[in-house]
């Protein structure tokens, strides 16, 4: 359990230094994800839960 806190703990690090670096960038990108139909946000999205769980088990394994 604990390390699914950190894990946790780690998304928000990287995802809060990216919009501190890049504000505008993250701005932009969010609006242009606005825009997107929902398949291919979806697909995204499925993809970066594969990388990650991908990720994942090649670190556990």
């Amino acid at each position: 359990m604990s390390e699914l806190v950190v894990a946790i703990g780690l998304v928000f690090v990287i995802e809060g230094l990216v919009y501190a670096v890049f504000p505008n960038a993250m701005r932009n990108m969010v609006n242009e994800m606005a825009r997107m139909p929902d398949q291919t946000l979806r697909t995204c999205g499925l993809f970066a839960v594969g990388l990650g769980v991908f990720i994942v088990w090649l670190v556990k394994g």
